[in-house]
């Protein structure tokens, strides 16, 4: 028995050495930040870990605000976004001496949805939602009949992303005029998952996330046209789609999204080759995810900006920026 016992110690040490030999031999690289983000770096993980096996890339969910907290603590190589970088978090960074890469990957369409069996909201105008929204109707707006004459007297239930959520900011900052202004009294989340749940199992919800988490739940979730009421677009409600934000007639609601790389994180050969990878491939895999691709010449663009390490925002470090079109994009980072 002690021999057995003695034999088995050492066969789980030798296999133990093994392992940790083999983990040792894995590098790294840590992501984390925005939700929404996650399904296109989490796309170009797995497709960059296929060819590269002694690579593991960790892709984290702690929303944009948290995400920029770890990366700013020099604790991430990247970090996703769905805003541009506030000025509290470029300070953040610049207390740890880290310095970073804004890299633009895809653009993205915020979607108003509710329940598949909500029958009467079919379209909402950007008035209607700051009444739903702002600070001032917490406790007071919570019935439907509230918001439009005609929709039924029952209770109003919002879902929407929580106060560390690039989608937040940007959401507050459009609808309600003010970063950050919103009503507290709604189920809040930086999982978007959770969010889609809690929607499309109340028949009286309605809530906000990015498109592509619409599209992967469009059988249990109904799309909201959204009417920015300004007569820009001439045609009323306009639904989110890749075309409506590619060609700028879905407005307020749609933005650039993110990357940003530690530029001593860059220094490391495997995130290099990411970002790389990243880059080349995510046209092809930003749209697969069901978000809206740049066109190849943004990511050549930024590709050379990550090449050339140009550090710094092109959005002075004001956080959520509303109405930047794709084109505005090409010109600000050129």
């Amino acid at each position: 028995m002690k021999k057995f016992l003695n034999l088995f110690i050492a066969i789980s040490a030798l296999i133990g050495g093994l392992s940790g030999q083999v983990f040792a031999a894995s590098k790294l690289i840590k992501v984390d930040g925005s939700s929404t983000v996650f399904p296109i770096t989490e796309a170009v993980a797995e497709e960059f870990q296929k060819e590269n096996s002694g690579i593991k890339v960790m892709v984290g969910i702690s929303g944009t605000g948290g995400g920029f907290k770890r990366f700013g603590r020099g604790e991430t190589d990247i970090s996703d976004a769905s805003r541009p970088i506030k000025q509290k978090e470029v300070d953040l960074a610049r207390e740890n001496n880290i310095e970073y890469i804004e890299l633009p990957v895809a653009y993205d369409g915020l979607a108003v949805v509710v329940s598949s069996r909500n029958t009467w909201a079919d379209h909402l105008t950007v008035k209607e939602l700051k009444k739903i929204w702002e600070p001032d109707a917490q406790g007071a707006v919570t019935k439907w009949s509230q918001i439009r004459a005609g929709f039924p007297d029952t209770e109003l239930r919002l879902y929407g992303p929580g106060t560390d959520s690039g989608t937040f900011d940007y959401f507050t900052e459009a609808i309600c005029a003010k970063s950050g202004a919103s009503r507290g009294d709604y189920t809040a989340s930086e999982d978007d998952n959770v969010l889609v749940e809690g929607v499309s199992s109340e028949a009286n919800g309605l809530g906000y996330f990015g498109l592509a988490y619409y599209e992967q739940n469009k059988d249990k979730l109904k799309l909201v046209a959204i009417d920015d009421e300004n007569d820009v677009n001439g045609r009323g409600p306009i639904a989110p789609s890749m075309e409506t934000v590619m060609d700028s007639t879905y407005q307020p609601l749609a933005r650039p999204i993110f990357i940003y790389v530690s530029v001593q994180a860059a220094q490391k050969e495997e995130v290099a080759k990411f970002v790389d990878f990243y880059l080349t491939h995510a046209g092809q895999l930003v749209k697969e995810v069901g978000y809206i691709p740049l066109p190849d010449t943004a990511y050549q663009a930024a590709l050379e900006r990550f090449n050339a390490r140009i550090t710094g925002s092109v959005f002075g470090s004001k956080g959520a920026t509303i109405g930047v079109k794709i084109e505005d994009l090409l010109k600000r980072k050129k």
